[in-house]
């Protein structure tokens, strides 16, 4: 197929050009470079341009005879999503809609979008199934579950062919090194911890000990950013008209703060000091998976499941690309 991919640039983006491409798919990438990366998609077209130019976007889409759209393009910061609400409804929400009526206008008819967890907010129950309730706790959240429910209305309305992809917490890089994780700021444990071990920050924060947990830190999903974008990939071709499917990934098992940086510590050689803070208001014990459904209906399986080998993966791009792409 010839496939779109908004937002491909970026960290989640540039694995799943690799992964599409190996699949014999043909890959052109729209991304306005403000979080994304021109070297991460080397040899790929990229089009610089906002999601939300909807001339542009559905020239892309008739001129490169596009046939599936993967929809990255967002704002993903749970923090600045709190402090600036706007700007994430209106990149996240809004420029959504924009694509959903380019798409329509062009006769684009398949969609994978890429979600969160974070529609579940606080889950009553772990892990956590696709049946969950959905109460987003944060304009991130909800701004992502707003896309959502119009996808759902899309696919009723106008026939097309959804699959959203809700993911747990990315991590690790493409084994090979040349691509990975390059956030700035960062807002990701595992990459904060590395930095530790290359020296660009003094610790590691640790945000509360006392959680109904084995070792009292917050238990979290993590989930290779390579498995991540195999999902995508069959994904893009379970699309069927005028119906929306649902898949968690995640890898299933979780980890404690202190099960990460004692793997980054054994991992790199360093002693990564950690430094014990109170409590972030919002973070739930426990976040994981139940990906089940994806593995049952997509065929899809983890190749990377444990922590060692996403924080070695991870630690091979940060050691070889200490400023990211402008090392």
């Amino acid at each position: 197929m010839n496939v779109l991919l908004t937002g491909g640039a970026g960290y989640i983006g540039s694995h799943v050009v690799r992964a599409l491409t190996a699949a014999g798919h043909v890959c052109v990438v729209m991304d306005d470079l403000s979080n994304g990366h021109a070297q991460a998609v080397a040899g790929t077209r990229l089009i610089v341009g906002d999601v939300g130019d909807s001339r542009t976007l559905e020239a892309a889409l008739r001129e490169h005879r596009i046939e599936a759209v993967i929809h990255l393009a967002a704002f993903i910061e749970v923090g600045q999503s709190v402090r600036e609400p706007g700007k994430y409804f209106r990149n996240n929400t809004a420029n959504g809609l924009v694509l959903l009526e380019a798409m329509r206008n062009a006769g684009v008819a398949r969609l994978v979008f890429s979600s969160t967890a974070a529609v579940y907010g606080m889950p009553p129950v772990v892990p956590i199934g696709e049946d969950s309730p959905l109460r987003p706790i944060n304009p991130y959240g909800a701004s992502k579950l707003c896309v959502e429910y119009m996808l759902q209305a899309y696919a009723e309305a106008h026939g097309m062919g959804v699959v959203s992809l809700r993911y747990f917490n990315v991590a690790g890089a493409h084994p090979g090194g040349g691509i990975g994780e390059a956030h700035s700021p960062e807002s990701h444990l595992i990459p904060l911890v590395l930095q530790v071990a290359l020296g660009q920050r003094e610790r590691i924060m640790m945000f509360g000990d006392d959680y109904d947990t084995p070792d009292g830190t917050c238990i979290r999903d993590y989930i290779h950013v390579c498995d991540l974008a195999d999902a995508h990939v069959l994904a893009a071709t379970a699309a069927q008209p005028g119906r929306v499917k649902v898949y968690n990934l995640g890898n299933g098992e979780g980890f404690s703060v202190k099960q990460v940086v004692q793997t980054c510590r054994d991992v790199t050689g360093n002693a990564i000091p950690a430094q014990l803070a109170p409590r972030r208001a919002g973070d739930p014990a426990r976040l994981v998976a139940s990906s089940l459904r994806a593995q049952r209906e997509l065929g899809w399986q983890p190749k990377f499941p444990a922590l060692t080998t996403i924080v070695t993966h991870a630690w091979n791009w940060h050691r070889s690309h200490p400023r990211g792409y402008e090392s």
